[in-house]
């Protein structure tokens, strides 16, 4: 069996639905939760584990983005647009989250055996597995005037619906996805691309932000013509993991868990205040 068979085909998944906790769990909570679920996973304390996630009209911005030359403005922006801003503490660039955005982490164990393309790989996998029975022409390539471009992008037609991440902390590694399920693709891409004209303002800059291309993002309903909901994925979901594994386990977090979940979410508020304070200075 190959690297990706085995992370993906564990004997048993956990389960952790946070797609319904409403307008005011926040982006940090989530980054905290997933490094929890990685230290825990990668000592083995817990199975590989698949966690759903949805947050209200947020922003998240990567480190690259808080050097914008105007990025006050930038945010002030944002937020007169009715959405609120999170700073996270690492690379990447701004990614647009709101109800029609579902966001899935699957946590694998042995980070520093696997290596960190065979965990992108397999989210890939699992995501063209997941609406194989609508599409066979999800590809995973960069889709260079979208927002937050990366290799492991996926779209259709050329039009980008979701987008990959990785977080490794100790022996766990969170492969991150989110995936625009309903609404209007270009419509988030337009805000972006407005965040980054307001940020950029012309003014030259040593590091290449994105030149969005609206037209390049779509959502998931408007690419395959469908009607689904963040819920109906949710259970796509379900039912592949309960099909990939020979059961499924839905614990939240406890224990040492929870210690961890507080201890890294202080940090991360902490953090975030400090970058946005320096933005404001």
């Amino acid at each position: 069996m190959n690297k990706r068979y085995d992370l993906l085909h564990p004997s048993t998944y956990r389960f952790i639905d946070q797609s319904n906790m409403g307008p005011t769990f926040s982006a940090l909570q989530s980054f905290a939760i997933d490094d929890a679920l990685a230290i825990s996973v990668g000592e083995k304390e817990s199975p590989t584990a698949a966690r759903l996630w949805v947050h209200h009209d947020t922003v998240v911005l990567g480190i690259p983005d808080a050097r914008l030359p105007n990025i006050s403005e930038a945010i002030d922006y944002l937020k007169e647009e009715g959405y609120q801003v999170v700073v996270r503490n690492s690379g990447g660039l701004a990614v647009l989250l709101d109800e029609g955005v579902l966001n899935l982490s699957l946590i694998f164990p042995d980070a520093k055996e696997v290596n960190i393309h065979d965990g992108y790989d397999a989210m890939v996998e699992f995501i063209q597995h997941l609406f194989s029975d609508l599409t066979d022409q999800i590809e995973a390539y960069e889709i260079t005037q979208s927002y937050c471009p990366g290799a492991y992008d996926l779209s259709i037609g050329g039009k980008k619906f979701a987008g990959i991440s990785q977080r490794r902390v100790k022996r766990g590694s969170a492969v991150q996805i989110y995936l625009d399920v309903s609404g209007s693709g270009a419509e988030r891409a337009a805000l972006l691309k407005n965040f980054y004209k307001v940020g950029l303002n012309d003014e030259p800059t040593r590091f290449q932000y994105p030149n969005i291309d609206p037209r390049v993002m779509a959502s998931l309903n408007e690419l395959l013509g469908t009607e689904l909901t963040v819920a109906d994925v949710r259970n796509r979901i379900l039912f592949q993991l309960n099909d990939w594994s020979d059961h499924i386990v839905a614990n939240s977090l406890e224990g040492e868990e929870i210690e961890t979940f507080t201890k890294r979410f202080e940090q991360m508020i902490v953090r975030n205040k400090k970058a946005l304070e320096q933005i404001n200075e």
